[in-house]
Parts: C-alpha cells; sequence; structure tokens
C-alpha cells in the first residue's frame, strides 16, 4: 500500500506546476467555460514559463459594476483574444495579498491589468478614464479587445496559437 502512494506522489510532483493549476473561485460567472481562468500563483508560472502575456482581472461578488463587466467575457472576439494571454482571475477580498501585491492606482474593483512574463505591470495598456486607469468600459468588449490587440505590439509576444518559428542557424 505505501509503495503506490509513494509512486503516485512521485507522479505529481513530476507533474508540471500548470498542470496542477486551479481554476479560481467564480471562474464560472467570468465564462469559465470557454475562457482559461487561471489563479494567480499557477498564471504567473505560467506566465513565466511560456512567455505569454498576463491579463489579470480583479473582481469581488458585491460589486455589481463587477457583475456587468462578467458579461464581456462572453463575447465571442474577447474568448478567441483572451487564448493569447494567460488569464488570471482575482477576487480581490479572498484574496488580499495578491489585490495588495497589484494595485498600481489604487485597489478599486473591476481593475483590469496587463502583465509582461517578468511580472511587469503595464503603463500603456490602460483604459480611458484618468482616474482609474486600469478599469475599462465594463458594458461593451470594445475598449478591452482594442487593449488585448495592442498587447501583442507592447509586449512584443508571439500568440498561443501561432506556429513557433523555425530556428534556421547553422
Amino acid at each position: 500500500m505505501i509503495r503506490p502512494l509513494a509512486v503516485a506522489a512521485l507522479i505529481l510532483l513530476a507533474l508540471p506546476f500548470s498542470v496542477l493549476a486551479r481554476t479560481p473561485n467564480n471562474a464560472e460567472e467570468w465564462n469559465g467555460a470557454e475562457i482559461n481562468w487561471r489563479d494567480a500563483r499557477s498564471g504567473i508560472y505560467e506566465s513565466a514559463k511560456t512567455g505569454r502575456p498576463v491579463l489579470m482581472v480583479f473582481h469581488a461578488t458585491w460589486c455589481t459594476v463587477c457583475k456587468r463587466f462578467r458579461q464581456v467575457f462572453k463575447d465571442p472576439a474577447i474568448v478567441e483574444a483572451s487564448r493569447d494571454f494567460v488569464m488570471i482571475l482575482v477576487d480581490a477580498d479572498k484574496e488580499k495579498e495578491i489585490n495588495g501585491a497589484f494595485q498600481p492606482d489604487g485597489s478599486y474593483v473591476p481593475r483590469t491589468l496587463f502583465i509582461d512574463s517578468q511580472g511587469n505591470v503595464s503603463d500603456k495598456l490602460v483604459g480611458s478614464d484618468p482616474q482609474y486607469p486600469h478599469s475599462v468600459d465594463v458594458d461593451k468588449p470594445d475598449e478591452l479587445l482594442a487593449l488585448m490587440k495592442k498587447a501583442s505590439s507592447v509586449f512584443d509576444a508571439p500568440p498561443a496559437s501561432a506556429p513557433p518559428v523555425p530556428d534556421n542557424r547553422t
């Protein structure tokens, strides 16, 4: 009996951390059926490993504006664009440490951050509200989609769906 447990433990330790990624609470309310939401820890690890940028959304379950923002993530163009990012969903009330670590201009919700694979929050990918720059239009997908498209040039990262570039060095 101990031997199978030891083998199972070794297999679990050998699996990449991203395979053990935890789906964050409330992901289903943010279109978790079509968007691959990650918790902060596994998402940041995945970004560092793959080089893909992060789109991190902070929300609170009591926030009525956040509830409206959820609908934006059901837009087919947002779903498609999300595949080029590591999507991280953070409940600001339950994950206070993460919330405190990522508040370049305050801890308001909803808050949408674009982060490179080295963990730097972009100051070029912000919404149009100067008082709350990391908020975007919560009723229509246009502003978020434009920022997601702009991110590829800001981060200079290939999309996840792009084929690998062959190494022709001889």
